[in-house]
């Protein structure tokens, strides 16, 4: 009788199976779980979490390390993911500074124009200027509103004002001629004086459009054709917004500099294909079919995907002590998508939307760092270790595990890190595929195209469905389902949308996008990442290339957990006429634990579950 422990490292978490193997070779599985990954597939940090899932799997078995006689490692083949913006721009405002946020109570409607003057200095303003007022916070706005009245009444031509406090709504209450008034501009020190101004506030329920629109900003500020390119950035950054500021600045004071997006070079065992990002995802992924199998990816010198590629090959050579020479990229996963770029000439933290190219980056390294794991592995616990067959093949093993299941069986394994696909035929004969993107990089668009800049709250968003929460007592759901509670919800929670956890717990989104918007990119995200990665993969597995020619497809893997990929992939594929559907591992674990279970199974070929 022996002892044997299957061990899966990806990229977001570690699986085990432990089994007993007979002297008759039948298979007794004594526990299964996970953990959290350590470091970066691949590397020596993963040994901190596969020695934890060890323990806490041994522990439920009521097993020690000396009770094992061999632990089976898969390959493991690190995936990293990046976004290269089309041009990342240092300033894109040129001769212009903006004040766009949005104060929950701007005061007044309209568009005003004038020259930016401090409320201190309006007496010496002479009658019959145009002038926009700014006032810190230092007046209180009773007497704001006077001072305001005593200049309109000396026939100041006051038209539009941007106050520090929020103070909008009282002050324009108490004019006697009502103008646009912007308020919380918590930087008042730092827009310009002196400086020609336009200020407007849309209805309530409407967006601004003259300040949202370039030629509208050309008009005002009689801008040449060169200088209405620059300004699109912040007419685009305004779109949607209720108020906004555009202050013109002395020429010189912001300047612009591009860094372009650059060309990357994609070198496979049928060419070398060079191919600007510029063009755009679906060029790129054309390129890489057509060199396919990849050799490596270059990025070009000075530009930004160059930058990004020199910077994941320098992250694996640094994890691995590897020569950055011997880091090559085995694939990539391109998807068009939106960059939330900071205005650097505005005053309240613009973003504007820039197209972007998204990549991830399977990096494919030596076996030198699977093999340092396994010695530190072998090191810590005193048991043998081994390093497995490939990770697709394995979780083919483990898939056919699942209840219906027989050869031929073809497989999705959908991880954080990759999509793989593997086909085992009824003569024994495997074909299997590694791609990379999967959970990871949706998690990235995600939080690049809700400019979230928080990673968790990106995976969040993907795992769990929307709701809105319309009153005290009921909330809308993102399928337009009402549910009514007996007990009042929250303050907080009153009229924002939510994330609903497994548990029925609701947590606030910090953003205040639309619920629509936010379930547009998170269905957006997973269509681009994992049913692109899976026709893929499928094609390049199925008889003749041809995904018609498949019967059926089982999905493995912790994205196969998710509440819609599955049924985003099935949905896809029903037009091939395939059908697919999650596995159920050795009919106890779902979709996880394929590869874990494949590895304790081909260490004992001829043995039977039980």
């Amino acid at each position: 009788m022996k002892i044997i422990a299957g061990v899966d490292i990806g990229n977001a978490t570690t699986e085990v199976a432990v089994v007993r193997i007979d002297d008759n070779g039948k298979t007794d599985f004594l526990a299964a779980g996970l953990v959290g990954t350590t470091g970066i597939k691949g590397t020596i940090k993963n040994v901190q979490g596969v020695l934890r899932a060890l323990e806490d799997m041994l522990g439920k078995a009521k097993l020690r390390f000396n009770d094992l006689e061999l632990i089976r490692l898969n390959e493991a083949t690190p995936v990293i993911g990046d976004v290269a913006m089309e041009t990342i721009t240092e300033t894109i405002v040129t001769e212009s500074s903006m004040i766009g946020h949005n104060p929950s109570t701007p005061g007044g409607v309209g568009l005003g124009i004038g020259r930016t003057v401090d409320l201190a200095a309006v007496q010496s303003v002479d009658s019959g200027e145009q002038v926009i007022i700014i006032v810190s916070d230092d007046y209180d706005y009773d007497n704001v509103s006077r001072m305001i009245n005593e200049a309109i009444n000396r026939g100041v031509l006051v038209q539009g004002a941007i106050l520090q406090k929020d103070d909008a709504v009282l002050i324009n209450n108490r004019l006697t001629k009502p103008i646009p008034i912007v308020d919380e501009v918590l930087q008042i020190k730092d827009v310009p004086r002196d400086m020609k101004a336009a200020v407007e506030v849309a209805e309530h329920g409407r967006s601004i459009e003259v300040l949202s629109n370039p030629y509208g900003i050309a008009s005002i500020f009689s801008l040449s054709p060169e200088e209405t390119k620059t300004i699109i950035p912040v007419a685009r950054a305004l779109i949607g917004n209720r108020s906004a500021v555009v202050i013109k600045t002395a020429a010189g004071q912001i300047r612009e500099r591009r860094i372009p997006a650059g060309v990357l070079t994609i070198e496979g065992k049928r060419g070398r294909i060079d191919v600007d990002i510029e063009e755009g995802a679906e060029k790129i992924l054309e390129i890489v079919e057509q060199t396919y199998p990849l050799e490596d990816v270059y990025g070009q010198s000075g530009t930004n995907v160059g930058g990004m590629i020199q910077r994941i090959k320098h992250t694996m050579a640094d994890l691995t002590g590897q020569e950055i020479n011997d880091v090559k990229i085995k694939d990539i996963l391109p998807v068009d998508t939106i960059f939330q770029q900071a205005v650097s000439g505005s005053l309240a933290g613009e973003f504007a939307s820039e197209n972007a190219v998204a990549l991830g980056a399977m990096v494919k390294t030596s076996q030198l760092p699977m093999q340092q794991i396994a010695d530190e592995l072998q090191s810590k616990t005193g048991v043998e270790v081994e390093i497995a067959g490939i990770e697709a093949e394995m979780a083919v093993i483990g898939a056919l595990t699942t209840p219906g299941t027989d050869t031929p069986i073809a497989i999705l394994d959908l991880g954080a890190g990759s999509t793989d696909a593997a086909m085992l035929l009824k003569d024994g004969t495997f074909h299997s595929i590694h791609l990379a993107g999967a959970g990871d990089m949706v998690s990235m668009l995600i939080d690049s195209e809700l400019n979230l800049d928080d990673r968790y709250m990106a995976e969040s968003i993907k795992k769990f469905p929307l709701a809105k929460v319309e009153s005290l007592f009921h909330k809308r759901l993102e399928d337009g389902t009402v549910r009514f509670s007996e007990e009042p919800f929250e303050a907080q929670f009153f009229a924002r949308t939510v994330l609903l956890r497994e548990n029925g717990e609701m947590e606030l989104l910090p953003t205040d996008q639309s619920i629509e918007r936010i379930h547009h990119v998170r269905r957006k995200s997973k269509e681009r990442v994992f049913v692109t990665n899976s026709l893929r993969a499928l094609k390049n597995i199925a008889p003749a290339g041809n995904i018609r020619n498949l019967d059926f497809v089982v999905l493995v893997g912790g994205s196969a957990l998710d509440f819609e990929i599955p049924e985003m992939i099935s949905d896809e594929l029903s037009r091939y006429g395939v059908v697919a559907g999650r596995g159920n591992i050795r009919g106890l674990e779902g979709p996880r634990n394929a590869v874990a279970t494949g590895l304790v199974l081909t260490s004992n070929s001829n043995g039977k579950q039980e």
